[in-house]
C-alpha cells in the first residue's frame, strides 16, 4: 500500500491502528501498527502500579512513534477514533504528533468520533466516506 501523499484514514484504539490509503483496492488489507505487548518481557512493577495504569503507558511512546513513522508521508490524515479523556488513544495520539512531529499533525484534516472496536473495517471506512463526501468540495 503506498500511502505517500494521499489522503490516508487511520482507525485508532489503545491495542491497534489500522490505516488505509483512500485509492486501496476493495479488500486490500490495512497497514496495521500494533501496540507492543509485554506478555513475554520479565520486568518488576508493583501490582498497585499495574491496576492504574503505570504499566501499558510504557508501551504508548514506541507505539505512538510507530503510527507516526507510517503517516508521515501520507498528504492528509483522517483520523477515526472513541474514548473519553486518558483513554481516547485518537486524542492522545493528536497531542503526541503535534508535541513531537508538527508536520504530521497538521496534515490531519479530521478527527471522527466512532466506536471503533464495535465496528467492522467496512463500516470504518464506510464512516470515513462519508465524511469525504461531506467535505470534499470545501
Amino acid at each position: 500500500m503506498n500511502i505517500t501523499g494521499n489522503l490516508v484514514v487511520a482507525a485508532v484504539t489503545h491495542s491497534d491502528t489500522r490505516i488505509w490509503a483512500t485509492d486501496a483496492q476493495r479488500g486490500e488489507k490495512p497497514e496495521v501498527v500494533a501496540r507492543p505487548n509485554a506478555e513475554h518481557v520479565h520486568h518488576h512493577v508493583r501490582e498497585s502500579e499495574v491496576n492504574h495504569g503505570h504499566e501499558s503507558n510504557r508501551f504508548e511512546g514506541p507505539y505512538l512513534e510507530g503510527i507516526a513513522a507510517v503517516l508521515e508521508p501520507a498528504g492528509q490524515i483522517l483520523l477515526v477514533g472513541h474514548g473519553k479523556g486518558k483513554s481516547n488513544s485518537m486524542l492522545r495520539l493528536i497531542q503526541h504528533l503535534e508535541r513531537h512531529h508538527p508536520k504530521t499533525a497538521a496534515k490531519i484534516v479530521a478527527a471522527l468520533d466512532v466506536n471503533v472496536p464495535a465496528l467492522t473495517e467496512p463500516q470504518i471506512l464506510a464512516a470515513a466516506r462519508e465524511w469525504y463526501d461531506d467535505h470534499k468540495n470545501g
